[in-house]
């Protein structure tokens, strides 16, 4: 059975930082994209950034420059490194994941969420 499972979630002053882990577990054959999203009490979850297998990456207007992407697929783990966090950057955060699993060819890739995990970022 294939899981994600974030950590590194917490409590931040204004200004300081986080990084965030996503590791996806079991009989993993490949991994396309991963991103993270976050969903704000009373809001929609949205985008926060993605990143493909090649290394490309993509973020949403809020976190550019503060927050990077990266993933280290020999251990099937993607990072949100936060800096210079805001208190409107608090949510949940939730790592996703298009995971192939499955036998056969070509890969049948599926989506997958992470349980999420809690940023508070206090002013």
């Amino acid at each position: 059975q294939v899981q994600l499972v974030e950590s590194g979630g917490g409590l931040v002053q204004a200004g300081g930082s986080l990084r965030l882990s996503c590791a996806a577990s079991g009989s993993i054959r490949s991994i396309n994209a991963m991103g993270w999203y976050r969903q704000a009490p009373g809001k929609q979850r949205e985008l926060v950034a993605s990143i493909v297998r090649s290394g490309t990456s993509n973020y949403a207007d809020s976190v550019k420059g503060r927050f990077t992407i990266s993933r280290d697929n020999t251990k099937n783990t993607a990072y949100l490194q936060m800096d210079s966090l805001k208190p409107e950057d608090t949510a949940v955060y939730y790592c996703n994941a298009d995971i192939a699993y499955r036998r056969g060819f070509p890969p049948d890739y599926e989506n997958f969420w992470g349980q999420g995990t809690q940023v508070t970022v206090s002013s």
